[in-house]
């Protein structure tokens, strides 16, 4: 049986539980990669945090105490952008490891950035996910930087092969993935509810349009991933001479979708790029 690359504990640390946190703790504790007593996290609140406390089994508070921090190997930083660069510094002070892997999945934070606002050279994985991780089904591009030690960096991209598609990607696409895969689980909600309202106008059960929908949209992307062959391609497969599917394409590009949804990961990743580049209020 292959072992699984666990960490001793106490060694964990997720610093912002919030949706995205608590599912990657969630995810730690469900796949056996890590013990509830090896992992502590905060939240903003104490209500928050006594949630966590009770959902997951940890030990969760809204500032971490000196000696959780001097045992942390691997710290998870799940906060906002502009409250990135304030936690950072606050944790230095209360005793975070410059040995310590900080992992980040904040949007627009480049290593450059966790770097700067320590001071040091801190071992650094920087994550762009999607939300699709809390069912096992994100799409993660990791990189980092050159000093990452092997069983942690092993346990990082272990917990998120777990949780889907994982790939290791050059820094400067960061941003580029954060407006196509972060953000485009939103594009498709928006596009499906727009099929669904379709089925709706034209007699079907709101719930019935839904469970269509999603499972149409989950099997021509199981068709792209599956076949390797290019989505016009398969496109057309549907397409017959004077059928309906191309009467409903006509209207498509009769109304820009297409450029309407590369554009919208364009606008998405200048955005990514200037949540990087803003300065926290005071």
């Amino acid at each position: 049986m292959k072992k699984r690359n666990t960490l001793p504990a106490s060694q964990i640390g997720i610093v912002g539980a919030g949706v995205m946190g608590a599912a990657l703790g969630r995810a730690m504790l469900d796949t056996g990669l890590a013990k509830a007593a090896g992992i502590w996290a905060t939240t903003r609140t104490g209500a928050s945090a006594s949630v966590v406390e009770k959902e997951l089994g940890i030990r969760c508070t809204v500032h971490p105490p000196t000696q959780w921090l001097q045992k942390t190997k691997i710290l998870f930083l799940c906060v906002k952008p502009g409250q990135a660069r304030g936690v950072l510094k606050s944790l230095l002070k209360a005793g975070l490891r410059a040995d310590a892997v900080v992992v980040s999945i904040v949007t627009g934070l480049t290593l450059a950035d966790i770097q700067s606002a320590l001071g040091r050279a801190q071992p650094t994985i920087r994550i762009i996910t999607n939300t699709p991780l809390l069912v096992r089904e994100a799409c993660t591009a990791i990189t980092s930087t050159g000093n990452i030690p092997a069983e942690q960096g092993r346990f990082v991209k272990g917990l998120f092969a777990h949780l889907g598609l994982v790939q290791e990607v050059e820094e400067s696409l960061c941003d580029v993935l954060t407006g196509l895969s972060a953000s485009g689980p939103a594009y498709m909600y928006l596009i499906m509810e727009a099929f669904a309202d379709g089925g709706v106008r034209m007699g079907l059960a709101r719930e019935t349009a839904l469970q269509f929908t999603a499972q149409m949209v989950r099997g021509a992307a199981t068709m792209v991933q599956r076949s390797g062959r290019h989505p016009a391609s398969l496109r057309d497969d549907v397409t017959t001479p004077s059928g309906c599917t191309i009467a409903g394409l006509f209207v498509m590009e009769d109304g820009k979708l297409r450029s309407t949804l590369a554009r919208a990961v364009e606008e998405a990743t200048k955005t990514a790029r200037a949540l990087g580049q803003s300065t926290p209020p005071k």
